[in-house]
């Protein structure tokens, strides 16, 4: 099976853009300063562009910032050829990672992106520099971003985006919880005239190296499939080449438009439609499908399709819409909203789910005491099923202000509200323990999350004698969030009746009950009543584990910003929060850059910062059940507060704290060449992370489990087999480097280009597991936060990323290209390291190495006038892909067979 990268074709036609570029691309001035009547700003950004992210000064250029702030304008976002906000700036920041997980239930259709390889929810969000609001989504499987939940920027249509500036500093201190890793501000266009309308259609056309094109099975004379010698796992297949597909057909259909109101207001709308038909990325499935219970194998083998399976990208519709308005009421003073609506159905894939399989047996043919055998099998579906996983995501988003000025103190008051819903329904499977009468159709349960915020912000300038005015900002902080759990149809998660479970009785009570007797146990148990529980593929959420938490906070800060003299820039920051689950907090930040020479400097900042635990990893709760030996093991993912986790040690979340330090030099040696170094080093305590799966097998010794499940019994929990909870699990240190170089430039006849190349390098080390066992001290060896997601945490995000780019306009005709390396990464196995199978740091014998890839994207564009423009482009032109998956026998010094 391979991971899925191929090459796209991208059209995109703008029949209709009547404005001119410049006009069409104003953006937002920063808050607490009246903008009645916005500053153009270029489509282009450059060294002399004002940055209003990392300070709340009014006059701070990208080139004298203290820390470093990449401005991506609407013409870079253009030229990318994406449509969706995270791929896009996945393509322009090299610190920005957005991976495409699979077969990962909801995270499918809501993909988590992280800055710095730092957690996805340790970068905050703004919009027109207000906080944006989470999503209801906990990321719980086995991905990137494992426990987070964190901003959907892809609801953002990118024709809305004037700009985006990307902060890579910690910025707790002057933004709050979340800003560890940096801040994303993503400023939405706010012309009051012209628009544009885009249209933008492509497919993926590849061919899949490495993976065989099977064209039938392998018959013997008698015309029977034959197994594979080497892996009796599988079929031996004919095969002819490398796999091709054609899939994942893209239309996206977006407008803007500005309009004026009133004397010198606008209202900016943007809405969008983005289609996007699934994509499948899986090898063929060589396995006996069908039931064998003689020597014979099923007629039906030889003509089973074998693409069962799929991997890659989910069917989605998505619909977004974002409004930007603004008014002048009085002289000098201004009322303001911007808002945004977005729906999502998205739909992708369990596991297959084979005809033989025991989630397609019909338990009800037989007895309650009849061992499951080939020979007794009933299927309740012919051929077996693929769980069909559909999520609906439905959020709303929007902030009322004015701003002015008072006393001279420029103020800006505003509230805003931000709620998002995430539903699951699972088609096309069948919840087994109700046989025959199981629906095929679920109503899973869903998520609900939202956040009101009051914000009120003062700054000032004060001419004090220093180089320039002293600029001081001062404001506070309100917010409430809510967050809810939806339990699912009872079908979707209920025990039905063919399902009993073991238990201690008498030999004549077990033969009324029709079960088998151990008479040295005097354990009664069902064989024939052993069906798999809840909807397979994705089990529905329980009426127990029903939630609705809440929370709220306040927050002050400071910041002080001057030239103290000419050449030496310095910022000072500080803020307070005191929350209501788990109290209060100080963090302050100081940067400085000095430019001994002119266009030469060096920077740096020292800040220490924090982020609070969610409420989704304090309260999210669900069950699924699993069969352990024959018994069925309920393994739930429990509240911190639960009397659950309190038997097992949990204690109450801490907020993660960091110190960052950052020191960089600038240089630009002439106009158009400008040149940046920032190394940086994020030590964090404390890092919440969701335990292993304890009293599970897979995640310790039989010895280990069965001594969870003892301390579980004691404490008066025996219908939990086994649970998770999120803890303070980690101390860690990301350390890194990035280089950015950018070259503007007119070459004569040839027009304007832009040359730029980046570089990131990213390393994550966990310097220490805070093991703190509590009751479950007593097992010996027993580990809170194991092997597998330690190796994704530090290994799981390519170590380093290079992008090279080339962007130039000549005439009607424009370019861009861009070569994009993505570093080696780990993909870690189940399998324990044959050496010392208790390490947490040493590689398993199923652990995949995916090796460094260039990925090179082109589009070329053609303005023929009056307005409209044509672009013809490719992503992965050369169709490079990810190394393949191991699969079939181990080396024989390792032994056995890959999974």
């Amino acid at each position: 099976m391979k991971l899925h990268s191929r090459s796209l074709l991208l059209a995109t036609l703008s029949p209709f853009a009547f404005a001119t570029a410049a006009e069409a691309q104003q953006t937002n001035q920063p808050a607490a300063q009246p903008a009645p009547a916005a500053a153009t700003q270029s489509t282009t950004p450059d060294e002399e562009t004002i940055v209003v992210t990392g300070t709340r000064r009014s006059d701070r250029t990208v080139a004298d910032s203290p820390v470093p702030v990449d401005v991506i304008g609407s013409e870079a976002i253009a030229n990318t050829g994406q449509t969706e906000t995270n791929r896009i700036l996945n393509q322009l920041v090299p610190s920005f990672n957005f991976p495409s997980p699979s077969i990962a239930d909801g995270s499918d259709a809501l993909r988590p992106a992280t800055l710095r390889g730092l957690s996805p929810d340790q970068t905050l969000v703004l919009v027109n520099g207000k906080r944006r609001h989470v999503s209801a989504l906990l990321n719980i499987n086995g991905t990137v971003g494992r426990g987070s939940a964190a901003v959907d920027m892809n609801l953002i249509p990118s024709l809305a985006i004037g700009r985006v500036e990307v902060l890579r500093d910690g910025a707790a201190a002057q933004y709050g919880s979340d800003a560890i890793a940096g801040v994303i501000n993503i400023q939405i266009k706010n012309a009051n005239h012209g628009g544009r309308v885009s249209l933008t259609y492509g497919q993926y056309y590849t061919t899949i190296n490495d993976v065989a094109r099977v064209t039938g099975l392998q018959l013997d004379a008698n015309g029977q499939p034959q197994l594979d010698p080497t892996d009796s796992r599988y079929f031996l297949a004919n095969m002819d080449g490398e796999r091709k597909a054609h899939d994942g057909t893209q239309v996206t259909l977006a407008a803007n438009l500005g309009l004026p109101i009133g004397p010198n207001g606008y209202i900016n709308l943007t809405g969008e439609f983005h289609n996007r038909d699934r994509t499948n990325r899986a090898g063929y499935d060589l396995r006996p499908n069908f039931i064998r219970p003689t020597s014979a194998f099923d007629p039906r083998e030889v003509s089973f399709n074998r693409l069962q399976f799929r991997f890659g990208d989910p069917d989605s519709k998505d619909y977004n819409f974002f409004l930007n308005a603004g008014l002048e009421v009085s002289p000098g003073w201004e009322a303001y909203a911007f808002g945004s609506y977005g729906h999502r159905n998205a739909e992708s894939a369990a596991n297959w789910r084979q005809q033989s399989n025991s989630a397609n047996r019909d338990w009800s043919a037989l007895a309650p005491n009849v061992s499951p055998t080939a020979a007794n099998f009933v299927p309740l579906t012919d051929i077996g099923f693929l769980p069909l996983i559909e999520t609906e995501l439905e959020d709303y988003a929007g902030t009322v202000g004015v701003r002015g000025e008072i006393k001279g103190w420029k103020a800006d008051f505003s509230v805003g509200r931000g709620h998002d819903s995430f539903d699951y329904q699972v088609h096309d499977t069948l919840n087994s323990s109700f046989g025959p009468d199981s629906p095929s159709d679920f109503d899973a349960g869903g998520l609900r999350y939202g956040q009101t915020i009051f914000n009120l912000d003062f700054s000032n300038q004060f001419d004090i004698g220093f180089a320039k005015p002293l600029s001081v900002a001062v404001g506070a902080e309100h917010r409430r969030e809510q967050f809810k759990i939806r339990p699912g149809d009872t079908f979707s998660w209920a025990i039905g009746p063919l399902f009993r479970a073991s238990f201690a009785t008498t030999s004549a009570n077990c033969a009324t009950e029709q079960g088998v007797y151990n008479v040295s146990t005097g354990i009664c148990s069902f064989p024939g009543r052993q069906a798999p529980v809840g909807a397979q593929g994705f089990p529905g959420i329980p009426e127990n584990s029903r939630t609705d938490e809440s929370r709220h906070s306040w927050a002050a800060y400071a910041e002080l910003d001057t030239d103290p003299f000419e050449g030496f820039t310095t910022t000072l920051a500080g803020r307070f929060e005191d929350y209501s689950d788990f109290g209060s907090t100080w963090n302050g930040k100081f940067a400085a850059r000095y430019e001994p020479i002119e266009g030469y400097a060096i920077r740096g900042s020292v800040s220490n910062g924090f982020r609070a635990p969610s409420l989704h990893q304090q309260f999210f709760t669900t069950t699924s059940t699993n069969f352990i030996g024959g018994l069925p093991v309920d393994i739930s993912t429990v509240a911190v507060d639960s009397p659950v986790a309190q038997a097992l040690g949990s204690t109450p979340l801490k907020p993660e704290k960091s110190v960052n330090l950052s020191l960089g030099a600038t240089a630009n040696p002439f106009r158009g060449l400008t040149l940046t170094a920032d190394l940086y080093k994020i030590k964090i305590k404390d890092r919440i992370v969701l335990t292993e799966n304890l009293g599970a097998a897979g995640s310790g010794t039989s010895a280990q489990n069965a001594a969870v499940k003892a301390i579980l019994d004691a404490n008066g929990f025996p219908s939990v087999g086994a649970a998770r909870f999120f803890i303070n699990g980690l101390d860690t240190t990301t350390k890194g480097i990035d280089l950015v170089g950018a070259y503007n430039f007119r070459a004569g006849d040839l027009g304007r280009w832009t040359l730029t190349a980046a570089y990131n390098y990213n390393k994550t080390k966990i310097d220490k597991r805070l093991n703190a066992l509590g009751p479950l001290a007593q097992i010996p060896g027993l580990v809170l936060f194991g092997r597998v997601e330690g190796l994704r945490f530090t290994k799981g995000q390519p170590r380093d990323k290079i992008v090279l780019s080339a962007d130039g306009d000549f005439g009607k005709l424009g370019l861009t290209a861009r070569t994009t390396r993505y570093g080696k990464v780990v993909s870690p196995g189940a399998a324990a390291p044959i050496s010392d199978p208790t390490s947490l740091t040493a590689y398993g014998p199923d652990d995949i190495f995916l090796g460094a890839k260039w990925i090179t994207d082109a589009e070329l564009r053609w303005k023929p006038g009056g307005g409209t423009e044509f672009a013809l482009g490719a992503d992965n032109l050369f169709d490079v892909y990810p190394d393949r998956s191991p699969f079939g026998p181990r080396p024989t010094s390792v032994g056995g067979v890959y999974p």
